[in-house]
C-alpha cells in the first residue's frame, strides 16, 4: 500500500521525497486550458524511480458533455494525455466523471461516456488504465450519487475502466463513508486509487474543498478505513505544500498500518 501526494510537475520526485511520499500524481498541463502535453526532459527518470506515478486530466475534460464543442475535443486531449502518462509509466490517468448540464438527459451522459471508450479503441487503444474518479457537485453528474454510478458503470465497465474514490467528493457528493468501499466495488468491481482527503464543506454540500485530515468535516478514520479496506495506493490532495501534506502522509502511514 502506497500512500503519496498530488504535487507540482516541474520535479515530481524531489516534491515526492520531500513529503516522504512512495507515489505522487501531478497534471501534465494546465488542468483549466485544452493543451497537449509536451515530451517531458525528466521522462527517463521518472520511469526509472521506484515512486508510483500518476497523472491526473485536465479538469476541462468532459467527455459526458452533450456539447460536441466540449465533448470531442475532450476525447482527444483525453487520449493525448493517457498517451504522455503512459510515456512516464504512469500507473493511471484520472479524469473526473463530467456532467450533461442542467436539464440534459443524464443518460446522453452514460452514451458519450461509452463513446469516448470506443473512440480511444478506434485510436489504437488505450494504453494505461484510465481511473474514472467520483466528484462532489453537480445534480447531472455522471459519477457523483452511485445510482448514476451504477449506469455508468453499465456503459464503460467492460472496456476496463478503472475508479479512483475520493473521499472529499464522496462526503460532499451525499454518499455516506461509512461501507462505502463495499457499496463502490458492488458497482465498479474495483478501488484502483483512492483521494484521501478531508472536507471544508459539510456532508452533501456538493463543495469540492479538499482540507487537511482532520481539520475538516470527515472522521479521520472513516478515511482510514476507506484506504484499508479497498487496499489501494493513496494520494493526499489536500493544502499545506511540504509541510501540510507531509503530515498527512504520517498520518496515513501510521494509522493504516502501512
Amino acid at each position: 500500500m502506497r500512500i503519496g501526494a498530488h504535487v507540482d510537475s516541474a520535479d515530481p520526485l524531489a516534491e515526492a521525497a520531500a513529503r516522504g511520499a512512495e507515489a505522487v500524481q501531478f497534471f501534465l498541463t494546465d488542468p483549466q486550458k485544452y493543451n497537449s502535453p509536451k515530451p517531458r526532459a525528466d521522462a527517463d527518470r521518472i520511469r526509472a524511480s521506484d515512486i508510483e506515478v500518476y497523472v491526473h486530466a485536465p479538469y476541462i475534460i468532459n467527455v459526458a458533455s452533450p456539447n460536441n464543442r466540449i465533448r470531442i475535443p475532450s476525447r482527444k486531449l483525453l487520449m493525448a494525455h493517457a498517451r504522455a502518462a503512459a510515456e512516464l509509466g504512469a500507473k493511471g490517468l484520472i479524469v473526473h466523471g463530467g456532467h450533461v448540464g442542467s436539464g440534459a438527459d443524464l443518460e446522453a451522459g452514460f452514451a458519450n461516456w461509452r463513446k469516448a471508450f470506443e473512440y480511444a479503441e478506434s485510436d489504437g487503444g488505450l494504453p494505461l488504465p484510465v481511473l474514472i474518479e467520483n466528484t462532489a457537485g453537480g445534480d447531472n453528474a455522471c459519477a457523483r450519487r452511485f445510482d448514476a454510478l451504477a449506469r455508468l458503470w453499465d456503459a464503460v465497465g467492460s472496456f476496463g475502466a478503472g475508479f479512483c474514490l475520493d473521499t472529499c467528493h464522496a462526503f460532499a457528493g451525499g454518499e455516506d463513508l461509512v461501507g462505502i468501499v463495499d457499496r463502490v466495488k458492488a458497482i465498479t468491481g474495483r478501488i484502483d486509487l483512492i483521494h484521501a482527503n478531508d472536507s471544508k464543506g459539510g456532508f452533501d454540500s456538493g463543495q469540492d474543498r479538499h482540507d487537511n485530515l482532520g481539520n475538516g468535516k470527515i472522521d479521520t478514520e472513516l478515511v482510514v478505513a476507506a484506504i484499508r479496506a479497498s487496499g489501494a495506493p493513496a494520494i493526499v490532495e489536500t493544502p499545506g505544500g511540504i509541510d501540510g501534506q507531509a503530515a498527512d502522509i504520517a498520518l496515513l502511514r501510521e494509522r493504516a498500518g502501512n
